[in-house]
């Protein structure tokens, strides 16, 4: 590691060992080929399989299903050290992840038993949804809708936006409005599990009705697609309500934004990931390259750069695992996790510019890893509720915990 070996003095030997085991699967297998795969616009397809062999798909999907078992600070963990080889591979695991929390926490045991399993192996992959074409980051202003039809299953009708994973997933956990009349929105949506057929653009057959058009084209955070999903007539069998009809109906907000939280803490992990690899560029870079007959980072100039990038990565990293703890502490975490990822996602941005700028010209060059991670930074500055976001969630929660 490029600072701090300390981060690994608070882990247990089973943390430290897979994580050790994770960052180096990312300099042998992602670092080395992240460039190719940017550069095309290419899923990572051979990365993604040996990521199944790992057993990185059911990281936190209990051993009874398949999975490790582990918690949200070891995945935190994981998803860091994936994010340092490139953010586009944790990516992969980032919406999947969501999903199988979503059904461990709100899920029916009929749906547990029928989708864990399959997805610890990633064998199927899930995403989910929310955004909408006019929505932003009004959730309650959805406008995709679902109602229920004579053979007692749901049709739902509507356009989602931005869903990673939207392609090559074969589960869609998606949010839609089933009662349009409830006295507040929040209390009329519904998280259902579409079943659709992974890389196919036109569903057919059972799944008719579902339709995902070419992934859109995006400044970084490439490899892995961003999509629209278009539902019109997709029918949805009551079953796959999240929980159960009965449980689930018209309970989709709030699951939703539990998941989240946990989501947060992921966006955050990706900030501490990509922070950390621009402070290693940064540190050999300026280690090698001379000016005035002697190394850069013998400049002070560079040596306040390089101390500003790594006290916001260990400052970040620390924020993530308390956010992460809290979580698996059974805590409520709304305002721990809103913190981290503001704080990480604002330090990844931040160190990649910083490690920019130290680069020079050569940063701008594509021949230069830098340069990747300052377009892939920005992504981390949106997803899951923009920085703005985050402050009114962080303002709005201190104030009702020390309300007077």
């Amino acid at each position: 590691m490029a600072v701090a070996a300390s981060q690994y003095s608070e882990m247990s030997d089973e943390q430290k060992a897979i994580t050790e085991m994770v960052h180096q699967f990312a300099d042998e297998q992602i670092l080395p080929n992240a460039e190719h795969y940017d550069h095309e616009d290419e899923f990572p397809g051979p990365i993604v399989e040996q990521m199944k062999e790992l057993g990185l798909f059911g990281v936190t999907i209990p051993e009874e299903y398949g999975g490790m078992g582990l918690d949200l600070t070891t995945y935190a963990m994981i998803v860091e050290e994936l994010s340092r080889g490139w953010i586009s591979i944790s990516g992969v695991i980032n919406t999947h992840f969501i999903g199988s929390y979503l059904l461990m926490k709100f899920g029916s045991e009929e749906q547990k038993q029928k989708y864990l399993p399959r997805m610890a192996t990633g064998e199927i992959r899930a995403a989910f949804s929310l955004s909408e074409p006019e929505l932003g980051s009004d959730v309650q202003a959805i406008k995709t809708r679902a109602s229920k039809v004579e053979d007692g299953s749901y049709e739902i009708n509507g356009q989602k936006m931005w869903v990673t994973n939207g392609l090559r997933s074969d589960l869609v956990f998606v949010l839609v409005k089933t009662d349009p009349d409830a006295e507040k929105p929040y209390l009329g949506m519904t998280c259902f599990i579409a079943e659709k057929e992974g890389g196919v653009h036109e569903n057919t057959g059972a799944y008719a009705g579902l339709t995902v058009p070419p992934q859109l084209r995006k400044m970084g955070y490439k490899g892995v697609e961003s999509t629209e999903l278009v539902f019109d007539g997709y029918r949805c069998p009551a079953e796959n309500v999240l929980g159960g009809e009965d449980a689930g109906l018209n309970k989709g907000f709030p699951q939703m934004m539990d998941a989240l939280e946990v989501g947060r803490v992921n966006v955050a992990a990706r900030g501490v990931g990509i922070a950390q690899r621009a402070l290693e560029l940064a540190l050999r870079y300026s280690q090698e390259r001379k000016t005035f007959g002697k190394p850069i980072a013998e400049h002070q100039a560079i040596q306040f750069k390089l101390a500003d990038m790594a006290t916001q990565v260990e400052a970040a990293r620390l924020l993530t695992l308390r956010a992460a703890r809290l979580k698996d502490a059974g805590e409520r975490s709304d305002l721990e996790a809103g913190m981290a990822k503001l704080f990480a996602s604002e330090a990844g941005r931040f160190c990649v510019e910083e490690s920019f700028r130290i680069h020079g010209g050569y940063g701008y060059s594509k021949e230069y890893e830098i340069e990747r991670l300052y377009r892939d930074a920005p992504l981390l500055l949106i997803g899951e509720g923009t920085s703005e976001i985050q402050r009114m969630v962080i303002g709005r929660k201190l104030l009702q915990r020390h309300k007077i």
